[in-house]
């Protein structure tokens, strides 16, 4: 693509629009499951991750208002969504660190069983996007999203495990610090390559 004011196709706009709505529905759904269980569990971990569904139906959302503008707002917009995965991190940094001076072991079965649940409502959510992980700066953010989720699904039900089998706060915490990593990097991921976009296709 030459200019940014060219359209995507709309057969592309088309399927990745539904994709977007899926995954929106999806994580939406989540934020509620994990933030409640994540609260009556003592999790960091699960609570951290209820944030990251929450951001990510919004980060969708977004992405749903920008499909038809020229890939330069589209960069703009991602570029927000970047800078909103940084956050993220940092958030669930000063989260852990909170955690850690209460000094109380979440419950591990509520942990795994939401967990689980979580991962394969990211499952489907990343089957619906992987398509799309290698467009723009917009798509590739929101892949992004989609697969530091799952990651951070799985390591909550290893964190789980650990609890379970330690009673310590420990792995819960170690989770949580992951999904901040996550968030740091594929924030930057985003705003290196929104960045670029920018430069090559100026408004």
């Amino acid at each position: 693509m030459t200019c940014g004011c060219t359209p995507e196709p709309p057969r592309i706009n088309s399927k990745f629009r539904t994709a977007l709505w899926i995954a929106l529905i999806i994580n939406a759904v989540m934020f509620l499951v994990e933030f409640i269980g994540g609260t009556y569990a003592n999790s960091s971990a699960l609570w951290a991750d209820s944030l990251d569904f929450l951001g990510d139906a919004v980060n969708y959302g977004i992405s749903l208002a920008v499909l038809g503008l020229s890939l330069y707002w589209r960069a703009t917009v991602a570029l927000i969504k970047g800078m909103t995965m940084a956050a993220f991190g940092v958030v669930v940094i000063g989260k852990t660190i909170y955690a850690y001076t209460q000094g109380i072991p979440p419950e591990a079965i509520t942990m795994g069983i939401i967990g689980v649940l979580a991962l394969i409502a990211n499952f489907v959510s990343a089957g619906f996007l992987y398509a799309f992980r290698d467009g723009d700066s917009n798509m590739h953010s929101v892949w992004l999203c989609s697969r530091n989720d799952t990651i951070g699904n799985v390591a909550v039900i290893l964190a789980a495990m650990g609890v379970f089998g330690t009673g310590s706060l420990i792995p819960d915490m170690l989770v949580a610090l992951i999904m901040s990593i996550l968030g740091l990097t594929g924030g930057y991921q985003v705003i290196k390559k929104v960045i670029k976009e920018r430069q090559d296709h100026p408004k």
